[in-house]
């Protein structure tokens, strides 16, 4: 197999020391490739490395052909227009300045052979969604998954030979998704592509692991990989109770060892104490049986030890996927007890009756009624309004106490520890009380030390959970907006546990549907910014 890019011994640390990758090596062949691994592991940081927007500490890496790069955050400030993103600018003042008689030569030299870039970019905006917005348009304008996919244009347009893209169905709704995911299966070069999106993981050609250090090469999509590391699993953990069975058997072998060597010991005693034997005789077999007691001893020693290193061995290489635990009474709310109910605001449009149904079958509402403990999920393109339903909901307040838990994470100070950041919500439970609600969420020991500054994406989705679900008193209306963003795969997983314990209602905005899927969600809502708040 012929490697397109190949990483070889790159180590990298962040100025303050704190290492990211150690003597990596890695390589990455023709095609797409899903590059996934816990949160914190490096990734992106790989990405960036590859990308030459980072320069190791030590390694080097090596890739061939032009190399395009898009970032997990696109910039969305300054005045920057959508020409500037697609870094066709100056190739549109130099085919201005032809146009309009100017003849010079850095003009020619500018445009090389971009006569037609503006028709090309007009283009791939359009094949991914984006007909509507001008190039003259300042990127601030843009919302987050507009801006993503004028960034995506932008590599596409320049055609390199490697493109690497990092989490790039955060922000899209359902439609620009399947849009991005055809470009992915359209793209002709070596493309590998960091996400948590199942559905654009089973359009790759292999995966590659970044774990414990190390990147690992798996072939066939997401479900390919998940079954082979399933097998894997299994028999890892069967090759872990073989060696915990040697090490019980060498144990034994050792007391029944120590207990036989003791037992000839005191019968020498005894054969000298009963003058049965000579003194000098009795000497020798107590010499003679110190020395074989001893190498014995050394013997059975040396294989348990030889047993327990075999256990140690087979336990790392069984994959840690811990779960979290969540043991939340105080959230449960009664079937059928009505927990919210909100006016909404409709939109200009002849009047409806509400429950009416409207484009697409839905059912208009003019209220938002939320009974518990039910499961709802709002769906809806980007920018028709659906982060700002859930802010309306906690201004309007309910009936019982509600959580939220906004894109950004912002609800937890970053200078605090983890563990202060909880006590701060809730402050009538002591230090030990905290901790282990934290141990649920993985937050043992040290790590719930940490200040929350220093947390990877994943760690701090967790911990805001922790604080949210952990406040006095606990919330039974639970609002989640995009929580699964810059989540990894086993991070979605256990969000999906946590909330299969909660016992309150939830609302969930997402464009995730198969993370939906996994909620048990019994009512699907759709926000439109034409036709307002419909049910399905």
């Amino acid at each position: 197999m012929s490697f397109s890019i190949v990483v070889d011994h790159v180590s990298f640390a962040w100025p303050d020391g704190t290492m990211v990758l150690d003597g990596l090596d890695a390589a990455f062949p023709a095609g797409r490739t899903g590059l996934i691994g816990a949160n914190g592991s490096g990734k992106s940081t790989l990405l960036r490395i590859i990308a030459g927007e980072l320069t190791p500490g030590s390694g080097s890496v090596s890739v061939t052909g032009e190399v395009g790069y898009l970032p997990q955050n696109v910039p969305l400030a300054g005045s920057r227009t959508v020409s500037d993103l697609l870094e066709i600018s100056g190739k549109r003042a130099a085919l201005n300045a032809v146009e309009n008689g100017d003849v010079a030569e850095e003009h020619f030299t500018a445009i090389g052979d971009d006569w037609d870039v503006e028709e090309r970019a007009r283009a791939e905006l359009d094949r991914l969604g984006l007909g509507h917005v001008g190039l003259d348009r300042t990127v601030a304008t843009l919302s987050g998954g507009e801006a993503v996919m004028v960034a995506l244009a932008a590599q596409l347009l320049k055609r390199p030979a490697v493109l690497l893209l990092d989490e790039p169905t955060n922000n899209l709704d359902l439609d620009a998704r399947r849009r991005l995911h055809a470009a992915v299966s359209a793209y002709p070069g070596v493309l590998v592509v960091v996400s948590h999106d199942r559905a654009l993981l089973g359009l790759v050609d292999q995966v590659a692991e970044l774990r414990d250090a190390a990147v690992r090469l798996y072939g066939g999509n997401l479900s390919d990989y998940e079954r082979q590391a399933a097998a894997e699993q299994e028999a890892a953990e069967r090759t872990v109770r073989t060696a915990e069975g040697e090490v019980r058997r060498q144990r034994r072998e050792l007391i029944e060892a120590r207990t036989k060597l003791d037992r000839r010991g005191r019968n020498a005693r005894k054969a000298f104490e009963n003058k049965k034997v000579p003194k000098i005789v009795a000497g020798g077999l107590k010499m003679k049986a110190q020395v074989s007691a001893g190498k014995h001893r050394a013997l059975h020693e040396e294989r348990l030890a030889e047993a327990r290193d075999r256990l140690t061995e087979a336990e790392l290489a069984v994959r840690d996927d811990a779960e979290i635990r969540v043991e939340l009474p105080g959230t449960a709310v009664p079937a059928g007890r009505t927990l919210l109910t909100l006016p909404l605001d409709r939109p200009d449009r002849p009047e409806r009756p509400d429950g009416a149904a409207g484009r697409d079958g839905l059912k208009a509402l003019d209220r938002l009624v939320v009974r518990g403990p039910e499961r709802i999920a709002l769906l809806g393109p980007n920018g028709s309004g659906k982060t700002t339903l859930l802010r309306r909901i906690v201004e309007h307040g309910a009936h019982v106490p509600v959580g939220y838990l906004p894109q950004r994470l912002d609800v937890l100070d970053d200078a605090l520890s983890v563990v202060d950041n909880v006590r701060a919500v809730a402050p009538a439970a002591s230090v030990n009380e905290v901790r282990a609600r934290l141990a649920r969420f993985l937050f043992r020991g040290a790590r719930a030390d940490q200040p929350v500054g220093t947390l990877s994406g994943g760690e701090r989705f967790r911990a805001a959970l922790a604080a949210l679900l952990s406040a006095d008193p606990p919330p039974q209306l639970l609002l989640l907006d995009e929580p699964t963003n810059n989540l990894d795969l086993s991070s979605v997983r256990q969000l999906s546990q946590a909330l299969a314990a909660y016992r309150g209602a939830l609302v969930v905005a997402s464009h995730d549907v198969p993370f939906l899927e996994t909620l048990g969600i019994t009512r699907w809502l759709r926000q439109d910014r034409d036709e307002g708040l419909a049910e399905s």
